[in-house]
């Protein structure tokens, strides 16, 4: 089944005081948590820097949310790497 053949959500949230709607795959819910969390860093970002205007809030808020996801990318890999090495020496270590 293709991805156009599978159902899309439609979900209505809301980021910094103004409403959006998402539509795709991911489930409601998983949605809403998503925006929650953009919502927070938004307003975390704002505490700490009040006088930027929301068009830098947001850039900022995707900024820091990349340079998170970059870092949790890196450290997965080096995890996966990790894994491997331990299966190479379990399966030399039978043999």
């Amino acid at each position: 089944m293709s991805q156009s053949d599978q159902q899309k959500n439609k979900t209505t949230v809301e980021i910094y005081n103004r409403s959006y709607t998402v539509i795709g795959q991911e489930d409601p819910h998983h949605v809403r948590m998503v925006a929650s969390l953009v919502d927070q860093t938004m307003r975390d970002i704002n505490e700490a820097n009040p006088s930027l205007d929301t068009a830098k809030l947001a850039v900022l808020t995707a900024v820091n949310t990349m340079n998170d996801y970059l870092k949790l990318k890196e450290e997965c890999g080096d995890l996966m790497d990790y894994i491997e090495k331990l299966e190479k020496e379990d399966k030399n270590g039978h043999d």
